[in-house]
């Protein structure tokens, strides 16, 4: 329970609309205690400002009530996920996320394992209490053998419930976690070590040194059916018999300093074209830019987004491509979103391109009131269009199918859609870059480069002879 004063908590919680310095957290349940250890931590060490806490679901999920810094609610299991996009995005930021067993063990175990595996930039605090608290005391991946739960009334059985899950040593296997202990807050000296290890963990953060897991045993009295003084004995006498406490591994004196972030750049100043010599710095314009290619399978699709994507990586740009595509190996729907961007890329999903191109009737109907206002919309010209067609949008219909098939390569409309679009300057990258990616993509099967380039060209000279510039007709 937290006190009146704590360092780092709002001086009054309010939930549920009223004013209270009472938490909602069962009498005995260690999550009060952790809440006060962690919270004078990042006070201690001069971190309140930049620390971000990713609230899991479970009996912890109202921790933004409490905890006086940034707060963000994520998905059941997917904590992990969120404090990745935050500490990439915020690179300053020190970002925390707090789970309990079933939100972390359970349903969100590969989101955990992932992260820990990629040694993303965050500190995980991992309450294991062996039960699933806020929902009604079922059986945990942490529950002992024998410990009942309102789902193994009997005990859990190993030859039908599987073994307990240990997670500090699940993560000890992984190669790039700086940090990982596990403690308890069971009792005063337990609790002083708990303490410690959270400290380290948030120093490690500062450091800008990686990845770490710290688990933390706890009581629940409610769910396990105990006082809570039994309630901390069960942790003392059962609990740390399965999971042993200590320090499985401690990296970080010797662990690298994460680099900075790439600095924010314009795309002038990245090309160095809009000359100036000032440096580039972190308050310079972000540009980025967001494509979409539909069509169905078979018409080369997502082929034209890996080009696309392989220029642009060319350039250095940060870029991200993600395919989307049913069963069908021909004739199903296919789109694929390729992000490009002066520094890093927050999601590869886009709801909004501001380029989209069509390749067939069906990607027409589904995917043409989705571009932006102002952007384009680059459509085959075998596709009918909408009557009324979008407000706010530029649509240009080029005959790429027709151009592929009539220089001999049928199956390049793609491609005959790629000149379309260097002739159009729609995708903000020169000429021969993007042809060199195209010329790249045949690597192993240099006798289609030639016929490829003659289909590129008479798509680029059709929009050249035809004056298409990509404004509104």
């Amino acid at each position: 329970m937290a006190t009146l004063g704590t360092k780092g908590m709002f001086d009054v919680f309010t939930r549920s609309g009223s004013e209270s310095r009472a938490t909602h957290y069962c009498a005995g349940c260690g999550h009060g205690i952790i809440h006060k250890l962690l919270s004078e931590a990042y006070t201690e060490l001069g971190l309140q400002d930049r620390t971000v806490i990713v609230n899991p679901i479970g009996c912890a999920v109202f921790g933004y009530y409490y905890w006086d810094v940034g707060g963000v609610s994520a998905g059941h299991g997917q904590a992990p996920s969120m404090a990745t996009a935050i500490s990439r995005l915020r690179d300053k930021a020190i970002t925390v996320s707090y789970q309990g067993d079933g939100d972390l063990a359970a349903i969100g175990l590969g989101h955990t394992l992932q992260a820990a595996a990629r040694g993303e930039h965050m500190a995980v605090f991992f309450v294991n209490n062996s039960i699933y608290g806020m929902t009604g005391g079922q059986m945990a991946p942490t529950t002992l053998i024998g410990q009942k739960t309102t789902t193994s009334p009997l005990g859990r059985n190993p030859a039908t419930d599987g073994m307990p899950l240990h997670l500090c040593e699940m993560v000890n296997t992984l190669t790039l976690p700086v940090y990982i202990e596990r403690v308890s807050v069971a009792d005063t000296a337990r609790i002083m070590k708990a303490k410690a290890a959270i400290r380290k963990a948030l120093e490690i953060q500062r450091d800008r040194k990686g990845y770490t897991f710290v688990e933390i045993l706890s009581p629940c009295p409610t769910s396990v059916g105990r006082s809570p003084l039994d309630a901390a004995k069960f942790v003392i006498e059962q609990m740390e018999k399965e999971y042993p406490l200590g320090c499985l591994r401690d990296r970080s004196a010797e662990a690298p300093v994460r680099p900075e972030p790439k600095p924010w750049v314009s795309l002038a100043q990245f090309f160095g074209d809009d000359g100036s010599e000032e440096p580039r710095h972190e308050a310079a314009e972000v540009c980025e830019r967001h494509f979409k290619f539909t069509g169905f399978g078979g018409q080369g699709i997502l082929s034209l987004g890996l080009v696309v994507a392989d220029a642009a990586r060319a350039l250095g740009l940060e870029t991200t491509w993600l395919p989307t595509y049913g069963p069908e190996q021909r004739g199903g729907d296919a789109a694929c979103m390729v992000v490009t961007s002066t520094h890093t890329i927050g999601t590869p999903a886009i709801e909004h391109p501001e380029l989209l191109v069509v390749m067939n009737q069906a990607a027409c109907a589904k995917h043409l009131h989705t571009v932006r206002p102002g952007g384009l919309a680059v459509i085959d010209s075998t596709v009918r269009l909408p009557d009324p067609l979008p407000e706010g949008i530029r649509i240009m219909q080029i005959p790429a199918i027709d151009l592929a098939t009539a220089n001999g390569v049928p199956k390049a409309a793609n491609v005959a859609m790629l000149g379309a679009l260097i002739a159009l300057d729609a995708l903000g990258i020169p000429a021969h870059v993007v042809t060199e990616a195209l010329e790249r993509s045949f690597a192993r099967k240099p006798a289609l480069i030639e016929p490829n380039r003659r289909v590129l060209r008479a798509a680029v000279d059709y929009c050249r002879h035809h004056g298409l510039t990509g404004e509104l007709p």
